[in-house]
């Protein structure tokens, strides 16, 4: 009982000082051709197993996040994505089962990407990104282009 208490208050401390080893990291998402703010989506850190995100505002900008919302992430390299970087682009009719057994049509909205699609995978994306502290990190990508 007392190894697996030790192993817990050792587990504990991991995390405690693993968090607090975080650094601030905002910035903002603009296009490449204009400059213009990339309104929706999230901007995505990787590094191993380790993963960080912030939500990009109306104006592009984002705070990073990892066990909360503006916690920041810890020192080191990641790469860089862009999620669910889609708006509203209209509705389309869809039959709707309802619980009685019978259809009804309702609208369902309809989203087109708004990022060129190679920016949605770390793999892929070529962003990379070396924290060393608290910093702003702007990135630029491509339009999507159906």
């Amino acid at each position: 009982m007392k190894k697996i208490l030790s192993f817990l208050l050792f587990l504990q401390l991991l995390i405690f000082v693993g968090c607090s080893s975080n650094v601030s990291l905002k910035g903002r998402v603009t296009f490449s051709d204009d400059d213009s703010p990339v309104s929706a989506g999230t901007v995505c850190f990787v590094k191993d197993s380790f993963q960080a995100s912030g939500k990009l505002d109306a104006n592009g900008n984002y705070v990073v996040g990892s066990l909360k919302a503006t916690d920041g992430l810890p020192v080191g390299s990641y790469n860089v994505y862009i999620a669910d970087a889609k708006k509203q682009t209209g509705t389309k009719k869809v039959k709707q089962l309802e619980i009685d057994g019978t259809t009804k049509e309702v609208d369902e909205p309809v989203y087109g990407m708004l990022v060129d699609s190679k920016f949605c995978d770390p793999k892929t994306s070529g962003l990379t990104i070396e924290v060393k502290g608290s910093t702003s990190f702007d990135f630029k990508v491509d339009r999507f282009k159906p």
